[in-house]
């Protein structure tokens, strides 16, 4: 990025999911630490704890969010948060289901 704004749209991003080795996210844009992919699971959410913080915003799609040992319901509008190392995924989602997600800071997470 050479100080430029960015610009995406989910309707931009959407049709490149599943990618050609069949993962369900694509990363939209990275400047520094902070990366924003798309994320789209089907089916079932096989997520495993990640090393930086993220933050999910929901653009379509209901369903649960396992969060550590809590449990919330999600609709479209909804901002999740997960600390660095957390167990988390979508359960019982809707077929429609699509987050942006944002990954920053430093590998293992910030401190509070």
């Amino acid at each position: 990025m050479s100080g430029r704004g960015w610009h995406g749209t989910v309707e931009g991003w959407i049709g490149k999911l599943p990618t050609p080795g069949g993962e369900r996210f694509v990363e939209a844009f990275t400047h520094g630490t902070l990366a924003v992919e798309l994320y789209a699971p089907r089916g079932e959410d096989p997520q495993q704890p990640h090393d930086r913080d993220e933050a999910y915003v929901v653009v379509s799609g209901n369903g649960t969010f396992l969060n550590g040992d809590e449990r919330h319901a999600f609709g479209p509008g909804d901002f999740l948060f997960v600390p660095a190392g957390v167990p988390h995924r979508f359960e019982d989602f809707t077929d429609d289901l699509a987050v942006w997600v944002i990954f920053y800071g430093p590998v293992g997470g910030e401190r509070s």
